[in-house]
This record gives structure tokens, C-alpha cells and sequence, in this order.
């Protein structure tokens, strides 16, 4: 069974970078190691930051298979939708890469989420490590994506109120009982001395502090312009800090 890392987190705290981040870590540090990366967050930009291009996602498949006769005679719509997410995985040299896409109707999650869940069950043999990049938010901790999860981070911004909402991820964690082995805090975009003075808060919500990853520059430029942040420099503030909270992390 591989290694199942999960990030989770309100938007703008740095989710997606963190994940982008930890995809580029695995890659240089565990080489010949098989891992599958997915971006479950329905405003779907993990590609993106990761430098691949994305024809097809869960959300494409099922609305082509609304359209009546998409369904070729003698298969089952859903071992249809199966063969058709196989063929949607991007394939990388260091990691492979499924999106979840747009839901299925306003507002309606829970036949590709129910779909993702066969389909990530069924991958998860053939991979060392899944890094699983949630969906923007808290309600969707419930859907339990996967079945279990090793490593759960939990991202904040450098804000009292960003602290408080990881607190509530860990709240929910433990109200839903989901199977996480570990779980932890990391806070992005800080600059010195915010994390200091954010220790009473992050003690209240009784999360251990993993980590932070420092503001960095080059981040904000790479996302303005559209680049891969995988072709961050070595020394990238970004780089030094996630390589330095993942060896600490024994990932």
C-alpha cells in the first residue's frame, strides 16, 4: 500500500503550492519510487503548478457521458467511465496526475467523488506515495476521499483567523472519525516572527505545528506568470523551507 499524504486547507493558504512542493520533494528524493498525484480540489490548478497540461478530468468524462449512446453497447456505463478516467491520467517521467474537475450539475459532488474513491482503491497497488491535494474548504472532509490517510497537513495563512480555521479541520477530522495516522499544521507564506506570535492560537486549536513555509517571492512570481513551480530554483526560500519540513516529517 503507498504512503498516503493528503493536504487540506481554506483557499489561499498555500494548499496547492504546498502540494506542488511536496510532488517536486518525492520526485528528487525518492527516485524510483512510483507516485500518483491527485488534484481532487473542484477549481482544479494543481496541473498547472506542476507544469502538465490536462485534456480530460472526472467532471469532462461524466458530462460526455451524459450525452445519449457515449456509452459503447455491451459495457456498463461504469466500467466505461473507468476506461475513460485510465485514459485521463497524465503521465510525468517522476509522478502520474488524475484531476477531479468540475462536479457533475450545481453544486452536485457525490457520484465522481463516489467514483474517484472505486478508481484511487484500485490505483493505489500500483504506487509508492499518493499526494492528495482536497478540495478548498471543510464540508468536503467528510466525503472521506480515501478510506485512510497516513499524513493529513493542514494549511493556514500567518492569521489568527486562518489559524483558527485549520483548528476546525482537525474538529471535523475527529467528528466524521476518519482513519488519519497523522496530523499537523503547516503555516504558508510566513514571514519572521508572525509564527511566534501566532503560538497561542495554534495551541488552542491542539494541532501540532509541523512547520512553515516562509514568504517567498518567487512563488508569486512564478503563479503571475504562469509557471511550473517545479522549476523553482534549489535555493528557492520555498524550496529550502518544504525540503526542510518534509525530512522532519520522515516522508
Amino acid at each position: 500500500m503507498p504512503k498516503r499524504i493528503a493536504i487540506a486547507g481554506k483557499g489561499g493558504t498555500g494548499k496547492t503550492t504546498l502540494a506542488a512542493l511536496l510532488v517536486r520533494y518525492l520526485a528528487e528524493e525518492k527516485k524510483g519510487k512510483d507516485i500518483l498525484t491527485v488534484d481532487a480540489d473542484a477549481n482544479a490548478n494543481l496541473n498547472e503548478a506542476l507544469g502538465l497540461s490536462v485534456d480530460e478530468t472526472i467532471g469532462s468524462i461524466l458530462e460526455d457521458t451524459k450525452t445519449p449512446g457515449s456509452v459503447p453497447s455491451g459495457m456498463t456505463k461504469d466500467i466505461f467511465i473507468e476506461y475513460r478516467i485510465s485514459q485521463a491520467m497524465v503521465e510525468d517521467d517522476a509522478f502520474d496526475l488524475l484531476v477531479m474537475g468540475n462536479p457533475e450539475g450545481p453544486g452536485c459532488y457525490c457520484y465522481p467523488n463516489d467514483l474517484l474513491k472505486k478508481y484511487l482503491e484500485k490505483l493505489s497497488k500500483n504506487y509508492d506515495y499518493m499526494v492528495i491535494d482536497n478540495e478548498a474548504g471543510l464540508e468536503h472532509l467528510s466525503r472521506r476521499l480515501l478510506p485512510n490517510v497516513d499524513l493529513l497537513l493542514v494549511t493556514s495563512d500567518s492569521t489568527a483567523r486562518g489559524i483558527r480555521s485549520a483548528g476546525r479541520v482537525k474538529d471535523i477530522v475527529e467528528k466524521v472519525k476518519m482513519d488519519v495516522t497523522e496530523l499537523g499544521l503547516v503555516v504558508g507564506r510566513s514571514r519572521d516572527d508572525e509564527i511566534k506570535s501566532l503560538d497561542e492560537e495554534i495551541q488552542k486549536t491542539g494541532l501540532t505545528l509541523y512547520g512553515a513555509i516562509g514568504h517567498d517571492p518567487l512563488v508569486a512570481e512564478y503563479d503571475l506568470n504562469g509557471k511550473a513551480l517545479l522549476s523553482l530554483p534549489d535555493d528557492s526560500k520555498a524550496v529550502q523551507d518544504s525540503k526542510k519540513l518534509f525530512q522532519s516529517l520522515s516522508i
